[in-house]
């Protein structure tokens, strides 16, 4: 039988992403009124033999709770083992049915699942039936287009215990492009009992309420328009409360950028490289910002880093 999904605080989600949602991003999410947060894609191969580089990603606190571990992997007991070592740190276990990724595909997991009806309900019913909190799966609307049945992968999923579908409305094959098919999700949810978690395409706070009044979603899962960017979970909120869109000033974005790193620092995961990386996104759209972007080319320390991002 299904765990109950939790009743969230709010409609809005952070998605996991690769090098994007560690730690710090997703407390620095939290703060600005995400209801759930996840960690990046991480291989239940890897974290069911304890390797450190793994482990150091399923870093948590209580800053962030509820929090989320994604797992992707298409070894049965890789993922029941890896699963039962994060469930007493995790508040939810997602498994993920749909990454696009080569990488992940080749090793026919993510995406590739898609093609493997059984397997799904088989991966589902073992992780459920596995660990005590609930499980989430998120999926694709198919391989491709010609293939489609994400209607039939949200049923398999909800019939084999899983407790909320998170829908990403591309093919596998689409990656992240062309437009996010929102009639899918729509479909998914007058289709299956438990929630359903819509994704793709919301990158401001009237794509998030168009989002909500076309679907008919419980919840909202954002992804690339949180990059560098947590603020947009509040601005969010904040117009599906009242209405009013709310802008951050550059001074606003520009001390977010050193929150996320005293945070990096606070849990040891700082890196030049995230810093370099991290100081390009959270100042996107500010004057000077491309002359920036050149400027972290040439600098190699974390103080020559900040010089450049004060003086923006």
């Amino acid at each position: 039988m299904a765990k109950k999904f939790p009743k969230l605080s709010g409609k809005l989600i952070l998605a996991p992403m690769h090098e994007v949602t560690n730690i710090a991003f997703r407390i620095m999410c939290k703060k600005y009124g995400a209801s759930l947060v996840s960690t990046e894609l991480l291989s239940a191969n890897a974290l069911s033999r304890e390797a450190t580089s793994s482990l150091k990603l399923a870093l948590t606190d209580k800053e962030e709770k509820p929090v989320v571990v994604q797992l992707f992997s298409q070894n049965t007991d890789s993922i029941v083992k890896a699963a039962k070592l994060l469930e007493r740190k995790f508040d939810i276990i997602d498994f993920n049915f749909g990454c696009p990724s080569k990488k992940i595909m080749s090793q026919g997991s993510g995406g590739a699942l898609l093609k493997r009806k059984n397997k799904i309900g088989e991966i589902v019913r073992e992780l459920t039936s596995s660990v005590d909190i609930p499980v989430t799966v998120k999926i694709r609307l198919g391989v491709d287009k010609k293939n489609i049945n994400v209607i039939e992968v949200a049923k398999i999923c909800e019939e084999n215990g899983a407790s909320a579908i998170i829908v990403h409305a591309r093919t596998v094959d689409q990656g992240y492009s062309g437009k996010a098919d929102w009639s899918q999700i729509k479909k998914v949810k007058e289709n299956v009992k438990i929630p359903v978690i819509g994704n793709g395409d919301v990158f401001s706070a009237k794509d998030a309420e168009k989002m909500l009044g076309e679907t008919g979603c419980d919840y909202i899962m954002i992804g690339r328009g949180s990059i560098g960017n947590p603020f947009i979970f509040k601005q969010i909120g904040e117009y599906l409360k009242t209405g009013k869109v709310i802008e951050q000033t550059k001074e606003e974005k520009i001390n977010d950028y050193f929150q996320y790193i005293e945070l990096t620092k606070r849990f040891d995961i700082f890196s030049i490289k995230d810093a370099k990386l991290k100081a390009q996104e959270f100042t996107k759209g500010i004057p000077g910002c491309s002359k920036l972007r050149q400027e972290l080319n040439k600098v190699k320390t974390w103080e020559e880093i900040k010089k450049l991002v004060e003086l923006i």
